[in-house]
């Protein structure tokens, strides 16, 4: 179980988290909404240790992770997949996949490339190539599949959807909920497009300004309809 209590994160006098409290079950994904500016990415930076919080406390399994460094995260257990799909583009994708296997979580196996490239088949035809020839749903895999080869516990996603055709974004969320389903892995999804992430998620966290405004099902968030509205979008 991930737990975030009372965490709080400022950028200089701007106060980007104010307290927000949740629970992300284990072997569930949870869903992380809420317009822009609603604090979102900064709760995944603070969390990954990439900022500082000023107060509150973020657990997984029982293990207090606040104010870790962002590089011990891994070895704890938790892979951070940062907006931007982040590829070391003059590697192949192969090497790009090697490197998340680095460092992983303290007594987990080592995911074999074989296991990604099952997942991502797309991969596979393409270990070879170099990763700044591959599209952008490509490259989403790839930074997904580094993430996984550190076996982690839990993983934090932040917008994978962005600028990706419908279709891809459609299959990678599917893959995802497989994922999960099959194997356990918990996910914490930040996620712009709320009616897709809703559509594979168990639960739901709204933001609004820094402060949580709702939490729930994922079933009752997307059927809540002023909620919908005044904080999702749809």
């Amino acid at each position: 179980m991930f737990e975030v209590r009372h965490l709080t994160a400022r950028y200089g006098p701007v106060t980007a988290l104010d307290g927000v409290t949740f629970t992300a079950p284990e072997g569930k994904v949870t869903a992380v909404l809420g317009a822009n500016g609603a604090g979102k990415t900064t709760l995944l930076r603070t969390v990954s240790g990439l900022v500082r919080p000023v107060s509150g406390t973020v657990t997984l399994a029982g293990t207090d992770l606040t104010g870790r460094m962002a590089e011990e995260m891994t070895g704890l257990g938790m892979s951070h997949v940062p907006e931007g799909r982040g590829v070391i583009a003059e590697l192949t994708v192969e090497e790009n996949l090697r490197l998340g296997g680095l460092h992983r979580a303290e007594g987990s196996k080592a995911v074999p490339l074989e296991r990604v490239y099952e997942l991502f088949p797309v991969l596979g035809e393409r270990r070879g190539a170099v990763a700044h020839v591959l599209s952008g749903g490509e490259r989403q895999m790839l930074v997904i599949g580094r993430a996984l080869m550190a076996a982690p516990r839990l993983l934090l996603l932040d917008e994978p959807s962005l600028g990706l055709a419908p279709r891809v974004v459609a299959q990678i969320f599917e893959l995802l909920r497989g994922l999960v389903d099959a194997e356990g892995l918990t996910v914490l999804l930040v996620e712009q497009n709320a009616r897709s992430a809703l559509s594979i998620a168990d639960l739901g966290v709204v933001l609004n300004l820094g402060s949580v405004v709702a939490t729930d099902t994922a079933e009752a968030l997307a059927a809540d309809e002023q909620l919908r509205h005044a904080y999702l979008g749809f």
